[in-house]
C-alpha cells in the first residue's frame, strides 16, 4: 500500500460537495483527516491518502478536475 500527504484547497461551491467522500468510495483509497480549515467560503483540508498508487494518482487527477487546488503536503502533520 502506498501512502501520500495531500492538501486541498477548495472554493465555496467545492466545499458543498463530498469530494473527499467520493474519492475514497470510487478510488478504493482510504482518506484520514489530519488538518483542516472550513468556513462558508473556503477551506483547506490535509490528507493521507492510502491505497494503490495507481489509485492514488487517478483519484488526485479526478480531485483536480473538480476545480479542487491538490498540493503535497511536506512534514508532520499529525501534530499542531
Amino acid at each position: 500500500m502506498a501512502k501520500r500527504r495531500v492538501m486541498f484547497a477548495f472554493t465555496e461551491e467545492q466545499i458543498k460537495e463530498p469530494i473527499i467522500y467520493n474519492l475514497g468510495q470510487q478510488f478504493n483509497i482510504t482518506t484520514n483527516i489530519r488538518r483542516a480549515a472550513l468556513s462558508e467560503n473556503e477551506g483547506w483540508i490535509m490528507l493521507e491518502l492510502e491505497g494503490n498508487e495507481e489509485n492514488i494518482e487517478q483519484g488526485i487527477a479526478w480531485v483536480t478536475s473538480k476545480g479542487v487546488r491538490v498540493d503535497p503536503a511536506n512534514g508532520d502533520i499529525s501534530e499542531g
